[in-house]
């Protein structure tokens, strides 16, 4: 921000997208301040600032450092705001502008336990009604999560090298210039990978985990934590534990895959923490057998990847091998109305349909969509005779796969 901007922005003095603030105030009262603004249409705080404009200056060592903890503690689901500094607003003083977008949901204060939900009228923030609230609810409810903008993110923080390959590679389209950032842009709007914001263009939650450089940057809850244990419980003990990152998709080269993307790396963890058997086929050749067919154990994991809710950030996908079974566990309950049984059935519904349409250009997904029905199922059935479990518990969706049938010639409980 220029200096004369600033200086008129203190002339005008509070309003419906404008607060003043001494950074001397409470986690709470600050993050109430975002909330509102997240819940109307976006507004910046001026921390540093009393509430008549005059400038006071900043007294904290690390003031970014405390706003991102209070917007990742005190804020649900969590917001990343801009955070400048201006040097020397005043002689020997700084202030720090704080600015939050329109949030693509309803946020809230969470603290002691409580949720409170705020929203701004004029030049204050207070709770917001049951009417408002419901309002609210309604008025956030028209946006697709994948298609939201994720508050603080530009075209930098796209994998340029990924965005060639699926453009020119996997679509046949032409593409910008490398340095045309203006023609990037406008691409990755009209495809959803991008999109405008009160902030100006930014990355959205499909676009991010797609083609992001670093997703977790800016989604904690892009990512699966995997896990293989020695036994069939869990425990302590571990054979392999580890958190698998970066964007869902790969990139790939003349030769093939230059750098994994998140399903590759799933299915590399399982492969390498379970057992190949040898046997032979039509009694000559020698032929391995792995635990699990490939086509089955990426099925699940993109299911997994590509359905998630991810509205809830507070968790990764889980994803658990046993030495009797797998497990992979989704955060979200299943989506419009598909249950379990129903899946089994090859009922078909999407959760984030970005995310489902790119994965199917590049061949992860069937167009029928029936992944599910078709491949896990029937596959387990052809691999080994045993029948994978689909379960949803509480705000989870597990698939579990069994390893080989119980020593009754039965399935395994």
């Amino acid at each position: 921000m220029i200096r004369d901007e600033l200086f008129e922005i203190l002339r005008n003095g509070e309003s419906s997208v404008v607060e003043f603030k001494l950074d001397r105030l409470e986690p709470r009262d600050l993050a109430k301040e975002l909330v509102a603004f997240a819940n109307f249409q976006g507004g910046m705080i001026l921390l540093g600032v009393d509430d008549d404009g005059r400038i006071q200056g900043l007294t904290r060592n690390h003031p970014e450092e405390w706003v991102m903890s209070v917007c990742r503690d005190k804020i649900r689901p969590e917001l990343i705001p801009r955070f400048e500094v201006i040097r020397q607003a005043e002689s020997g003083k700084d202030i720090a502008l704080v600015r939050v977008g329109r949030g693509w949901t309803a946020h809230h204060v969470w603290h002691n336990q409580h949720r409170t939900y705020y929203i701004r009228v004029g030049s204050q923030s207070r709770e917001a009604s049951p009417e408002e609230l419901e309002r609210l609810f309604q008025q956030r409810g028209g946006f697709r999560t994948e298609t939201r903008p994720v508050q603080g993110t530009t075209l930098r923080d796209l994998d340029l090298r990924r965005l060639l390959d699926y453009f020119g590679r996997v679509r046949g389209q032409e593409t910008p210039d490398v340095n045309d950032n203006q023609g990037w842009t406008g691409l990755l709007v009209n495809t959803e990978i991008m999109t405008d914001s009160d902030l100006g263009p930014a990355v959205t939650v499909g676009g991010l985990l797609l083609f992001g450089g670093s997703p977790r940057r800016f989604l904690p809850q892009a990512g699966i934590d995997a896990v293989a244990f020695p036994g069939k419980e869990k425990g302590l003990a571990t054979i392999e534990r580890t958190s698998l990152r970066g964007p869902l998709l790969p990139l790939t080269g003349p030769a093939g895959v230059v750098e994994n993307g998140l399903v590759e790396d799933a299915v590399h963890f399982v492969r390498r923490n379970t057992p190949v058997t040898a046997g032979l086929e039509d009694g000559i050749r020698r032929k391995e057998r792995p635990a699990y067919p490939a086509e089955v154990l990426r099925e699940i994991v993109v299911n997994a990847l590509v359905h998630r809710d991810y509205l809830l950030s507070g968790s990764d996908i889980e994803l658990a091998v046993y030495n009797d079974r797998l497990e992979i566990t989704s955060p979200g309950r299943l989506p419009n109305g598909v249950t379990p049984e129903r899946m089994r059935y090859g009922v078909r519904a999407s959760r984030n349909q970005l995310l489902v349409d790119v994965m199917r250009d590049y061949g992860y997904l069937e167009r029928l969509g029936m992944g599910i029905s078709r491949k896990v199922i029937r596959g387990m059935r052809a691999h080994n005779g045993t029948e994978p479990d689909l379960v949803e518990i509480d705000e989870r969706f597990l698939v579990r796969l069994w390893k080989e049938k119980n020593s009754s010639g039965g399935f395994p409980v």
